[in-house]
């Protein structure tokens, strides 16, 4: 009797996390490794209920339970690790089940006692969630949550090993006709039902800490640059100093400034005002390391903090950046016109804060604009580079060549 509710609620559970799994990935525009939770569920319930409803003496019905499970396990780590930037071979996952299924076919044929073919299906899970496992160890970074799904699949991967070999000794085998009568499948039915609710509320909580991240993280990132906003940088900044002063590595600060930007502004209108202000960011985006940060803290103006670097690396890569966005085309503007900026760079003196880094820095860059703009001036002394003049345009532009004179 226990069996049969089981039969019929763990389907039942299986088929509402697939859809809440759907939910999430629909409205929250969560990444594909959502869908194969939900695909890895839909499988799990599909062998569940062929496990419950075939007869278990048929040849076929090993390898049928065996093909659901195996691709609902594969959905599952496939899903967990790509959610934590890992990747896990396809092919690898397939070669595992393939053997098992292989082996499996053997032992069905040789004998009709299921003990053997307990050991080489759980052996097969055992394997794909080992895989999972180890790929999701190799992620650098690892929340609270990713933790617990760690954890859980090296239990699960352990259980499917050692629950076989114990439930075995204890009970013993038996022929695969009265296996349903088996204190195997007993066992069986309530661990799959109990670990199968803990890896979905798992899953779905993680699901959920991504979303919550998602939105936070949408809201700290600028719309028009894709870098941080002010208040989210300043405050990622803070913390990196920090942490610098623990670990005894360099820092430095970057400001720069687009030049002449009310003048284009003025003159080619504000939607080009911001395709420059784009381009800019993207150019930073393209240059930085994935150690830097950077934010957009005003109408035109950019900040960088490079991490474990001193003052003159950071100069060379703000000249980077001048460089590169001298060379690009605004969306808006004449082929043969192009747009400059204007750097202050500062490394961090010991024990100095934010504020007074930032001080500094700016001090930098208004020495620059005041030197001619399109150039690096590093603090303490001026570095500029060669100054690439602005083209602008046909002689009835007064107004951009008054604001660039």
């Amino acid at each position: 009797m226990r069996e049969q509710i089981l039969g019929l609620i763990t389907p039942m559970m299986a088929m509402v996390f697939v859809v809440v799994f759907l939910v999430l990935w629909r409205r929250g525009r969560m990444g594909n490794y959502v869908l194969a939770f939900a695909a890895s569920y839909l499988f799990f319930g599909f062998g569940f209920v062929a496990t419950h409803v075939l007869d278990p003496g048929q040849w076929y019905v090993f390898h049928l339970t065996q093909l659901f499970y195996s691709l609902g396990s594969a959905c599952a780590v496939w899903g967990a690790a790509r959610r934590m930037g890992q990747r896990v071979s396809l092919g690898g996952l397939a070669i595992v089940y393939f053997l098992s299924a292989a082996t499996l076919a053997v032992a069905v044929a040789m004998s009709p006692e299921t003990e053997p073919r307990l050991h080489i299906v759980n052996s097969g899970y055992a394997v794909m969630f080992l895989m999972g496992t180890m790929a999701m160890l190799q992620a650098q970074r690892r929340t609270a949550i990713d933790t617990l799904v760690v954890v859980l699949f090296a239990v699960s991967s352990a259980q499917f090993l050692i629950r076989p070999v114990l439930t075995l000794l204890l009970a013993g085998g038996s022929e695969a006709s009265v296996y349903r009568e088996s204190i195997y499948y007993s066992v069986l039915s309530v661990a799959v039902t109990i670990q199968s609710l803990m890896t979905a509320v798992t899953l779905v909580g993680a699901c959920l800490y991504d979303q919550i991240q998602a939105v936070r993280e949408q809201a700290e990132i600028d719309g028009l640059t894709g870098l941080r906003t002010r208040r989210a940088f300043e405050q990622d900044v803070v913390e990196l100093l920090e942490k610098a002063k623990q670990e005894y590595l360099p820092v430095s600060l970057v400001v720069a400034d687009i030049d002449h930007f009310k003048a284009v502004n003025d003159v080619w209108g504000h939607q080009v005002g911001d395709q420059a202000i784009a381009r800019f960011g993207e150019v930073i985006r393209g240059t930085i390391r994935d150690t830097d940060i950077a934010g957009r803290i005003g109408g035109e103006e950019f900040c960088i903090l490079a991490w474990n670097c001193d003052e003159e690396a950071a100069v060379t890569m703000a000249e980077r950046i001048r460089r590169k966005f001298a060379e690009v085309q605004i969306k808006g503007m004449p082929d043969d016109h192009r747009l400059t900026a204007s750097f202050g760079a500062a490394g961090r003196g010991e024990g100095e804060g934010y504020g007074k880094l930032f001080a500094r820095t700016d001090s930098a860059l208004y020495r620059a604009k005041d030197a001619g703009r399109n150039r690096t001036v590093r603090d303490g002394e001026k570095q500029s580079s060669v100054v690439t003049p602005i083209n602008t345009g046909a002689d009835d532009q007064g107004e951009m060549r008054e604001a660039i004179a």
